[in-house]
């Protein structure tokens, strides 16, 4: 079996989180994985961290992600999206870039910096 490429990964991330699976998710990255907000402040680390995250994102709403440009570079995927949240008070569009760090087939690190 093929190692998937760092794009591959990143694709799977996106389609899980537009799937709301948070298994999914949870499975892609890393054990030990860290999530900042550009440039340095820790959003959540490890997996139990991630996943808790996603389940209380994907229960405040119902996101989903727009691709508009993705940059690989190596172990280095940079994606520029606009997710789109619908929530009780209404609907809201968050312009943000997403840099992530594959390592070994898994999301090691992941920087979100948002408009």
């Amino acid at each position: 079996m093929h190692m998937p490429t760092p794009t591959d990964v990143v694709q799977a991330q996106l389609d899980a989180y537009n799937a709301h699976d948070v298994s999914a998710l949870a499975a892609i990255y890393a054990d030990h994985v860290q999530q900042f907000q550009h440039p340095d402040v820790l959003l959540a680390e490890g997996s139990a961290q991630i996943a808790a995250r996603f389940t209380a994102r994907f229960a405040a709403s119902r996101p989903q992600a727009r691709l508009l440009n993705r940059i690989a570079c190596g172990k280095l995927v940079i994606d520029h999206e606009i997710v789109t949240s619908v929530t009780d008070a209404g609907t809201t569009e968050q312009e943000l870039v997403a840099t992530y760090e594959v390592v070994d087939g898994r999301i090691a690190r992941a920087w979100f910096a948002f408009a």
